[in-house]
């Protein structure tokens, strides 16, 4: 390769939802752009128009916007470059490098069964005959690859691979209705977007030896292949439905964290040595696409959502805050300021035991519940007269707190048990339910201080009036 700028691309098609291998895809091509100092660009390829949609290109949008990939330029749509393909099949018929082929159906089937019985690929047998022939008539336009010899693809990640070129077909560049193929349009795509190397699900390497010689039928320069190993379910088998999660809206909506995300992709395929968790930063410095291994990777949900407890945890309250009303949201509760600042104090008290964004908006139910709270009938239970005589000394010793914060009620519930002679034990339980309702809680003074004191004396004060 020459010493150009490197600059990697990521081409997905607008025909579905963004799959997480080619998220990781585009994460990795990011990486090294980022790595060496050059371009990450994004193509569209929006060819087949039955299935591309314009909701589909807003998922891909929205998908690497979410991931934290940014493109350095305005995305390519491939569809729109349909002419600078045909300009590129005229040079080729122009250089003896492609010809017209009125094959028909029927004798491409019978063309195909004498290939496989020979070990050889199709061709046509309009690949020899002059150009001029039969120019009335529909035709596709094929390629005119060499039936000798091999064709190399040297891959960074799966190193020589080796193609014989009587195996692989004289490929349809244009269809009989003027539009491009696959194979054309990307190569003329990664041409002319200066792509110094495809970085790319190994689904591709076939396509390579293909693409390898259109490149080197038009001379120019062959990129730098590498093919990337798919990604497998936790049972080694391939990605499916049954796993679980394979959209990237879909890790969103489950309340995994863009940076965990990140982190974790990085991770499927590629690594640091031992390094398990590393920020961006760390990421673009190690990143070098050479190092993946060519093993499919596993998808490990248990270190998925270990990563994602580590962020969550080193997470901007007033971020963790947005997200977390907006699951309430989409649950139907109403959420107004003040639920806002019950949220942002009760937060960083729960979100160690959170794995993901919709744990950490169930662990702050209790404290955003509205009066009063429906008590379990295990907690009814609690409230004996000797425990409610308890909890309302509790709650008169509460008003008169001075220290209204985790430490201060800590102190202050272990003064009150050492006054009244009595383990936590004996009136802790009961506090809490009062607290939450029965939902999830954190300790004690946690619970006081996400309810706050006016609404945790409310509470008790329901909760006393109903045991009575």
């Amino acid at each position: 390769m020459s010493d150009r700028p490197v600059v990697t691309r990521i081409a997905p098609s607008p025909t579905g939802s963004m799959h997480i291998g080619t998220a990781r895809t585009a994460l990795f091509n990011w990486l090294y752009a980022r790595h060496t100092g050059g371009k990450f660009l994004l193509r569209i390829e929006d060819t087949d128009r039955e299935r591309s949609t314009e909701a589909a290109v807003q998922v891909i949008f929205e998908g690497l916007k979410w991931l934290g990939l940014d493109a350095d330029e305005p995305p390519v749509f491939q569809f729109a470059r349909a002419d600078r393909h045909r300009e590129v099949v005229a040079q080729l018929l122009a250089k003896g490098r492609a010809y017209k082929c009125y094959m028909t159906v029927e004798e491409l089937t019978a063309e195909r069964e004498v290939a496989r019985a020979e070990g050889r690929a199709v061709r046509s047998p309009w690949r020899d005959q002059p150009a001029d022939l039969g120019e009335n008539r529909p035709c596709v336009i094929r390629f005119k690859g060499p039936t000798e010899g091999e064709t190399l693809v040297t891959d960074l990640v799966k190193g020589d691979v080796r193609f014989r070129n009587k195996e692989l077909d004289d490929l349809i560049l244009l269809r009989t209705d003027g539009a491009p193929t696959y194979n054309l349009a990307v190569v003329v795509d990664d041409h002319d977007m200066g792509i110094t190397h495809v970085i790319r699900g190994d689904d591709h390497l076939n396509n390579a030896a293909r693409q390898t010689l259109i490149y080197q039928a038009m001379d120019w320069e062959v990129p730098v292949w590498a093919h990337l190993p798919l990604i497998h379910g936790p049972d080694g088998a391939k990605l499916s439905k049954r796993h679980g999660a394979q959209a990237v809206s879909e890790f969103d909506d489950m309340g995994y964290l863009p940076e965990a995300m990140r982190n974790y992709l990085a991770r499927l395929g590629w690594g640091h040595g031992d390094d398990e968790i590393f920020n961006d930063a760390q990421a673009i410095s190690w990143f070098d696409v050479a190092d993946v291994v060519s093993a499919p990777a596993r998808l490990d949900w248990d270190k998925l959502k270990h990563l994602n407890n580590h962020y969550i945890r080193l997470a901007d309250v007033e971020r963790l805050t947005t997200l977390t009303a907006g699951i309430h949201r989409s649950r139907d509760w109403q959420i107004g300021v003040r639920e806002t600042e019950i949220l942002s104090r009760t937060i960083p008290l729960v979100r160690d035991g959170a794995k993901t964004m919709l744990e950490l908006a169930d662990l702050t139910v209790f404290a955003i519940r509205q009066r009063p709270l429906e008590l379990p009938e295990k907690a009814r239970g609690m409230l004996n007269d000797e425990t409610r005589a308890r909890l309302s000394r509790l709650r008169d010793g509460l008003n008169e707190a001075s220290d209204w914060t985790v430490p201060g009620l800590e102190a202050h519930l272990r003064a009150f048990a050492e006054a009244e002679g009595v383990s936590m034990g004996k009136f802790g339980p009961a506090l809490r339910a009062c607290l939450s309702g029965g939902s999830p809680a954190p300790d004690l003074a946690g619970a006081l201080v996400s309810v706050g004191r006016e609404e945790s004396l409310a509470r008790l004060d329901d909760a006393l009036s109903h045991a009575a």
